[in-house]
């Protein structure tokens, strides 16, 4: 009997190594190599065929390349849609990621219950009788939903030649196996090894594949990075367990824009589609306080309302603290400093806490005015007018700079009602005709002028 050929992988990154070492060359984890066993046989693949041609591609010049529109199918759930750019394309690969108890199984059951085709929801990590309760939770019965639970992707393989899906469901990547490796599920060489397989059918049937991936402690989708380049979307699903609200992020999209976002709500029926997430951000309340302002910020092509919470005290013990929620903390110094020494406020010996309500995280530079205003109103402990939004970047100097799409982010704070907009007096705008007041500053002083005058 031959004795079978071991190779030693890390955990973290994936990087293959000849030998075990107590460090990995790549990604510096310690403590993260595994020996793990590979069988070099041949390996059965989705399908087997004799009587196709091999093709063999040859080069062609660009301008000799004809263009094909991808074909999508509609997932009948306008988030999801939008986010994918308008549907799963047909041969595409889709890795969706988040942690246990978000909402992944959910919100894939829930498409594979109302999308019109064909489907085959394959789970290994629930029971035919589980689904079945989770389904009619959802009060979405499919006929066209199949369900099977299986690991092995040789029987999952021989389940889809005899039902021919249309969409293939996958929960979870890292349940399945093959038998052409010798490694448990879940390890390094098996994931990339299944996940291999199912690309090579989505590619020669054109049928959408959704993964389900785990993710590590740090976050990371779970198992070798080379997974996230396989596949042609990958889908973060966000949220905190004691919040309701679950966002779902683009991080890469060969067929679409990267920066989309969709907003759930999870109730006990199923996930909830907010069309209009500007209503849930921003918080309800019977009178005006300090340390409150209203952002405009864009997710992709989405312009959002948000609404900033500041608390300015006196420190207690000597040290300041600075502490945010959904906000850089280093871009929250940068502020400070600028307010500090360009403005003449003195922060330095107080306590400064920032929070983006509705448990979002935002990292575009248009809300830098709306921290600066939030931080002053709580500082001066005078309340800002409830109708007022910003929208404009603050310099190091002090300056307050234009952002992107202004003429948008008017539109939006205007039909959602507000009275006035705040913004550059260096931005560029398109259109003069809007109902909303606009207030063109330059610099801190100005807008703090204006706003507490």
């Amino acid at each position: 009997m031959a004795k079978p050929k071991t190779t030693f992988f890390c955990q973290n990154c994936g990087t293959q190594h000849s030998k075990w070492v107590g460090q990995c060359g790549v990604c510096k984890e310690w403590n993260t190599i595994v020996e793990e066993v590979i069988q070099k046989e041949e390996k059965r693949i989705w399908k087997q065929s004799t009587t196709a041609k091999q093709i063999i591609n040859k080069p062609l010049k660009i301008a000799d390349i004809q263009l094909n529109t991808e074909e999508r199918v509609v997932t009948n759930n306008k988030e999801l849609d939008t986010v994918l750019g308008g549907g799963l394309v047909k041969g595409s690969v889709t890795l969706l990621g988040g942690e246990p108890g978000i909402g992944k199984s959910t919100l894939l059951l829930q498409i594979a219950l109302n999308i019109k085709q064909k489907v085959l929801y394959v789970s290994g990590e629930e029971s035919q009788s589980q689904i079945k309760m989770r389904a009619e939770r959802l009060k979405a019965i499919n006929s066209n939903c199949l369900i099977l639970t299986e690991t092995n992707t040789q029987q999952i393989f021989k389940n889809i030649e005899e039902a021919e899906p249309e969409v293939l469901v996958i929960d979870s990547i890292q349940t399945l196996y093959t038998n052409s490796i010798e490694a448990s599920p879940g390890s390094i060489s098996q994931i990339r090894e299944t996940a291999a397989e199912l690309i090579k059918f989505a590619k020669e049937t054109a049928t959408p594949v959704l993964l389900i991936g785990h993710i590590n402690k740090e976050g990371n989708i779970a198992g070798p990075k080379i997974l996230e380049h396989m596949v042609d979307v990958v889908l973060q699903f966000e949220g905190d367990r004691n919040h309701t609200y679950r966002i779902l992020r683009s991080q890469k999209n060969r067929f679409g824009a990267t920066s989309e976002l969709g907003i759930y709500e999870m109730l006990s029926s199923g996930l909830r589609e907010i069309s209009n997430p500007s209503e849930i951000l921003i918080s309800k309340k019977d009178a005006d306080l300090s340390g409150t302002a209203i952002a405009s910020t864009l997710e992709g092509i989405r312009p959002l309302m948000i609404e900033i919470q500041s608390l300015v005290s006196t420190a207690v013990y000597g040290t300041p603290q600075r502490s945010t929620t959904g906000y850089n903390l280093k871009r929250l110094h940068m502020i400070l400093a600028v307010l500090e020494k360009r403005a003449g406020f003195k922060l330095g010996a107080k306590d400064v806490f920032l929070n983006i309500t509705g448990g979002i995280n935002v990292d575009d530079p248009a809300i830098d005015l709306a921290v600066v205003a939030a931080i002053l109103s709580s500082n001066q402990d005078l309340a800002i007018n409830p109708n007022v939004c910003f929208a404009a970047e603050v310099g190091l100097a002090g300056e307050i700079r234009p952002v992107s799409k202004i003429d948008q982010r008017i539109l939006e704070a205007e039909k959602l009602g507000y009275k006035t907009f705040v913004a550059s007096k260096y931005n560029k705008i398109a259109s003069k005709n809007h109902r909303i007041k606009l207030i063109l500053v330059g610099k801190i002083e100005e807008a703090f002028a204006t706003l507490f005058a």
